[in-house]
């Protein structure tokens, strides 16, 4: 299965692999942003086991561990580098050694973000070992549209001079990206979209403007693989114990009303021989042609899981319609 970046051309597989776990920990202000402790050596051996079954497209950013999912990915790509697709993010402030981000502003909204690409990207492409990036993000969520704009100028130069390939921002406000999509170069979203939540109306734009819209949380943050139950926690240092600003954790545990939507379409999902996860990005495919989902891992069973989904193909409109119906919606 394939997918196309929108109006860059970039053909990509149908599903991405999400790199945030992969940085390890750390932090973003004061809070835990990480995914717990991870094991580089586990995360090498995924990637490479993405690359064997055709998951060739990598999302990562400069945040993900201050640097260190990038680091990961530049080294396992090592020698490898043109048969892959990478995505990488920018616009705050990366402290590797203490493994601290921050805005650059005192707001994320004031974020003087465009006089600091040009230094960030050289920075991410140290650490990826590339000198090129397919796949640029803006990652700072509420920015001004204003100061948006002040980067997307740079983000076009970039374009131009071949340092990147095509670019987006990854935010779930319509306004913003209705402002700042509409550049040449611009061949991409990313939004936060899975079977239970997302925009309707930024994947609609996209479609309108032929751009792809690259998923972010398709799994639910793992909610949606099936293995959470009320009484499933997570490790020291995992962003999940915290996270106050996605809708299927609260207090550190999967909500029920989640548990119970999933259990209620699981047998759809299932259907085929599906895992729920595969069932998860097979209801994504479904939805629209422009959908390339990119769920996290940190082994290589999720990798090889998550890749083998390709296999199944979307789910049919027949089952589009029943999950719908099921959810009331």
């Amino acid at each position: 299965m394939k997918r196309t970046l929108g109006r860059s051309g970039i053909e990509v597989p149908a599903v991405g692999m999400g790199c945030w776990a992969i940085g390890g920990r750390w932090k973003f202000g004061e809070g835990d942003a990480g995914w717990g402790d991870v094991d580089d050596a586990e995360s090498t051996r995924a990637i490479h086991a993405a690359m064997e079954h055709g998951a060739t497209f990598f999302d990562t950013a400069a945040n993900y561990g201050a640097g260190h999912s990038e680091r990961v990915l530049g080294a396992a790509l090592r020698g490898r580098r043109e048969q892959a697709i990478v995505a990488t993010k920018v616009g705050n402030m990366v402290n590797e050694a203490d493994r601290q981000v921050d805005f650059y502003g005192e707001t994320e909204a004031e974020s003087d973000v465009a006089p600091h690409l040009r230094e960030d990207l050289e920075k991410s492409l140290k650490r990826l070992q590339t000198d090129y990036v397919d796949v640029y993000l803006l990652h700072v969520w509420g920015l001004s549209i204003e100061r948006a704009l002040e980067a997307r100028e740079v983000f076009e130069a970039l374009v131009g001079e071949g340092k990147i390939r095509t670019y987006g921002w990854s935010t779930d406000r319509l306004d913003a990206i209705e402002a700042f999509s509409f550049g040449p170069g611009c061949g991409v979203l990313e939004q936060e979209l899975n079977v239970f939540t997302g925009s309707a109306e930024i994947l609609a734009y996209a479609e309108k403007s032929n751009l792809a819209s690259i998923n972010r949380a398709p799994l639910g943050m793992g909610v949606l693989t099936g293995k959470m139950t009320p009484q499933t926690s997570f490790a020291e240092g995992d962003v999940r114990r915290t996270v106050d600003w996605f809708p299927g954790i609260k207090d550190g545990r999967a909500t029920q009303e989640w548990l119970d939507n999933l259990a209620a379409i699981r047998d759809i999902l299932t259907s085929g021989g599906r895992t729920p996860a595969q069932g998860a990005l097979a209801w994504l495919w479904g939805r629209s042609p422009n959908t390339v989902p990119i769920p996290g891992f940190r082994t290589v069973a999720q990798v090889e899981e998550n890749a083998r989904a390709m296999e199944f193909g979307p789910l049919a409109p027949d089952q589009m319609a029943e999950v719908d119906r099921i959810l009331g919606r």
